[in-house]
């Protein structure tokens, strides 16, 4: 399967694609909200809250807007190469998690701290973005695993 044909099953399999996949595949969040698939041995998350993940991309959006400078990124109008998108959206969730939570647990469920922050904050753009970027820029993805057979 080419990557065109693959694209394109994907998004037929998968109409509402989880805002945080990454996060999610590299298991470093997890949300009630997603339906884990696999598609050609890759593996795919969808998103299955009833409202949909609106508030999952725009709080993904302001993210990476405020990570610019901590990325040292000046344009920033979609997704970022895949590391630094990691490091947004994990670094940005385990920052806020441990803003709303009253628990020092590191495990993220998105869904959960996405309602806490709404409770705290009343909306999206009212999240304290400028407070995570410590977190997004300290946040460091896992080493590959070296293979010992080689």
């Amino acid at each position: 399967m080419d990557e065109d044909q693959f694209r394109e099953t994907y998004h037929a399999l998968n109409p509402q694609r989880c805002a945080f996949e990454k996060a999610i595949i590299n298991q470093r969040c997890d949300c009630s909200e997603k339906r884990k698939f696999l598609l050609a041995t890759r593996e795919g998350v969808a998103c299955e809250a009833a409202d949909g993940p609106a508030l999952c991309k725009t709080v993904l959006d302001n993210l990476r807007q405020s990570a610019r400078f901590a990325l040292k990124s000046v344009l920033v109008d979609g997704p970022l190469p895949h590391n630094k998108e990691l490091q947004v959206q994990a670094g940005g969730l385990i920052g806020l998690h441990r803003l709303v939570s009253a628990t020092a647990d590191d495990s993220v469920n998105i869904h959960a701290t996405l309602q806490g922050a709404l409770q705290r904050y009343k909306q999206p753009d009212e999240f304290p973005y400028q407070d995570l970027i410590q977190s997004i820029s300290s946040y460091r993805a896992r080493k590959r695993r070296q293979d010992k057979h080689t």
